[in-house]
């Protein structure tokens, strides 16, 4: 008789029942007071359960995620600059480019620390670590580089509003 062999990576009949027992137990349990979605794994029957779906997740990250909501104050901030500096509209799609860019990365980020932590639970692993601080990685590479795109585009005409060199 073969025996099989499992790394420590596959999941085990166990950790499928857990994971299964776990998932049973949170379509029962309230989130603020709203019922999760029951069969979540399944694809939108139609496109406005489509947009339905992602306005939900806009929902949960902006009340869950405070980097995403700092991100998205800041970007209408630096928005309404550009606007009350009345940049050409092709600066202006810049900056809505970079925030927009800013704020999907947070939304990956924050899907993928939720979909490490179903995997790992509340145990500690080298890759879930990797995983984590990689997609945190790219939303600060991202602010960073937008918020140099926002010096290069607004400086030059604050510093006219306001008579500076």
């Amino acid at each position: 008789m073969v025996q099989r062999v499992t790394s420590e990576f596959e999941p085990t009949d166990t950790s499928r029942d857990s994971l299964r027992d776990a998932s049973v137990s949170a379509l029962g349990s309230l989130r603020r007071g709203r019922l999760l979605r029951a069969g979540a794994w399944q694809v939108a029957r139609d496109l406005p359960a489509s947009f339905r779906y992602a306005a939900q997740g806009l929902v949960y990250a902006f009340g869950s995620q405070r980097n995403f909501r700092i991100h998205v104050f800041t970007g209408a901030a630096v928005l309404a600059l550009g606007l009350w500096l009345q940049l050409p509209l092709q600066q202006v799609a810049v900056l809505v480019l970079t925030i927009a860019a800013v704020l999907v990365l947070e939304l990956i980020n924050t899907a993928v620390e939720a979909v490490v932590d179903l995997a790992v639970g509340r145990r500690f692993h080298p890759l879930a670590r990797i995983a984590k601080d990689c997609a945190a990685a790219a939303v600060l590479t991202a602010a960073l580089a937008s918020l140099l795109i926002a010096a290069l585009l607004l400086w030059p005409a604050l510093a006219v509003r306001l008579g500076v060199g």
